[in-house]
């Protein structure tokens, strides 16, 4: 499978890497791939993260960039994954057939399905009402899975690779210390992770030493509570127990993360709390919630079997705002933010158990 990299890269080189790799005897690497995401029961998102890996290996992304991404794509293509090249001079992108909602990365449509850009993020911005890619056209017959990037599990890390982290946070003046177990690995599964719909965001598992951590001691704390004072409970935790800051002045753009890279991380916005808070109701009380996306903010209704506060009524349910984003008035659940009281707003996600 090793290729003899061209000294100028054209589409000419593509198509002779193409036909060099395609005759040689890659199907024992292609299957080991593939065993290894059966076996650890990888999904999409993650099995090419193993596959970003495997192609490091093979030529290294600061060695030869261009050929690093073709061998990504004809390791994910060879997968069964339906997947295409476009090239300017030497620029050269990648992208992965995908019937799903992904935002703020571009994408197009080919024989009437959409692609989206895997590696959008190695270039700097590109105008494509003024730049005109050359797609190229190879027939991959076994390429016509759809990418999924619903993440539902995330694997197991070796233990040693977990670190603590102390939070603290103020409920009902009293102090409450936390030490949770986290893992940096989780920061590079998701670094250039799209904006994806509220649904597979919302549901982004933790890895189970960070659950295991955090969950039962959660659970410890409001066991004597009533229902809407525990839900009371982790709103304030998820308010007050991490430090606030805007995507814009942390990453330069919109960026989700999930519950444990908030967890693992010093800052966060309202879309990471809001995700954060729905995964703790969830897993501790599993009661029917609604995300709300105002223009400039995110956050979570609660249904309880009464509402408090002014309810919002959702398809003849009626919802309680639970704001787990810290404001200027400590604000109590069925209570919205002043200023966004006669905002319109979209319930992006219903969750239902």
């Amino acid at each position: 499978m090793m290729v003899q990299e061209d000294d100028g890269f054209t589409s000419e080189s593509v198509y002779r890497f193409f036909n060099q790799v395609n005759n040689s005897q890659y199907q024992p690497f292609i299957q080991s791939l593939l065993n290894y995401k059966q076996q650890n029961e990888l999904e999409d998102w993650l099995f090419y993260q193993l596959i970003r890996y495997a192609a490091e290996a093979i030529c290294s992304k600061q060695k030869n960039y261009q050929y690093y991404t073709l061998y990504k794509w004809f390791l994910l293509s060879k997968s069964g994954y339906a997947s295409a090249l476009s090239i300017k001079n030497d620029r050269l992108l990648f992208y992965v057939q995908s019937d799903e909602n992904i935002m703020n990365i571009p994408y197009h449509f080919r024989n009437g399905k959409q692609y989206v850009c895997l590696n959008y993020h190695d270039y700097q911005e590109i105008d494509f009402t003024k730049e005109q890619f050359l797609p190229l056209l190879i027939d991959v017959p076994e390429a016509t899975q759809s990418f999924s990037y619903r993440v539902k599990k995330l694997p197991s890390f070796k233990p040693e690779s977990y670190s603590v982290k102390n939070v603290q946070f103020d409920y009902k003046q009293k102090a409450y210390y936390f030490k949770l177990m986290v893992n940096s690995q989780v920061e590079k599964f998701f670094t250039n992770y799209p904006v994806v719909d509220f649904e597979s965001y919302f549901n982004v598992p933790m890895s189970n030493v960070t659950y295991t951590s955090l969950i039962p001691l959660l659970k410890e704390q409001v066991k004597k509570m009533s229902q809407a004072k525990g839900v009371d409970y982790l709103m304030h935790f998820t308010r007050y127990a991490f430090a606030f800051e805007t995507d814009t002045k942390l990453y330069g753009k919109e960026k989700r993360l999930t519950p444990e890279q908030t967890l693992l991380n010093n800052f966060s916005d309202c879309e990471d709390r809001a995700a954060l808070f729905f995964f703790l109701v969830k897993e501790i009380y599993n009661l029917p919630m609604i995300a709300i996306a105002y223009p400039t903010h995110v956050t979570v209704a609660v249904k309880f079997d009464t509402p408090l506060g002014k309810p919002i009524t959702y398809n003849g349910q009626q919802y309680s705002v639970c704001e787990p984003t810290p404001q200027a008035k400590n604000l109590k659940i069925g209570q919205t933010i002043p200023a966004l009281k006669h905002t319109f707003y979209e319930v992006v996600y219903a969750y239902n158990p």
